[in-house]
């Protein structure tokens, strides 16, 4: 039988549930807390958008191009000097030699050679079998331990003539890939 001494009967209209113990505690400073994450996220989503937008690829900070494009070609030749300031009887300059190219952009990779972060479709290098992710060991004769010294063995390299390359695929096995540089056109 239950005893109804100990306990006091509700009033009407109010729920017997309803007291001291009735859950969790109401903590007020949480909204803050969630405020800031939520302000924190926006920002973020927001930077990201900015930097993906103006062109910055978080993958290729830092990247070495292999090969120069016609535009950078064509800065180096145009002297600094107005055109008006030139003797009409002056020779134009002389075209520059062909600049052999791989159509890859490297960098260095952890260890020993150069990671390819990306290959120019078409090019000499997506034509050989190069992939993001490899990593370049060994140009013709000279040996690659950072980008730069792929880029100074592929400007040693005559356009137009066959190259062995040694590559580590991200895989980790090895492979030997015949490469024929192009000419910046």
């Amino acid at each position: 039988m239950e005893q109804t001494a100990l306990r006091p009967k509700p009033m009407p209209g109010q729920d017997p549930r309803k007291g001291a113990d009735s859950g969790p505690a109401r903590r007020p400073h949480a909204a803050r807390g969630r405020g800031r994450r939520l302000r924190t996220l926006l920002f973020g989503l927001c930077a990201g958008t900015l930097l993906v937008l103006s062109g910055v690829g978080i993958g290729t900070v830092g990247a070495t191009v292999i090969g120069m494009s016609k535009l950078a070609e064509l800065r180096h030749q145009v002297p600094p000097s107005s055109p008006s300031a030139k003797p009409a009887g002056a020779p134009s300059p002389a075209p520059a030699p062909p600049v052999a190219t791989l159509g890859v952009e490297a960098v260095d990779a952890e260890k020993v050679g150069a990671l390819v972060v990306g290959v120019h479709v078409p090019g000499p290098g997506y034509a050989a079998g190069l992939v993001r992710g490899d990593v370049l060991l060994q140009f013709g004769p000279a040996r690659v331990d950072s980008a730069t010294d792929l880029a100074r063995a592929v400007a040693r390299a005559r356009p137009g003539k066959q190259v062995l390359l040694t590559v580590r695929h991200r895989s980790g096995g090895y492979q030997q890939l015949t490469v024929v540089p192009g000419v910046v056109t």
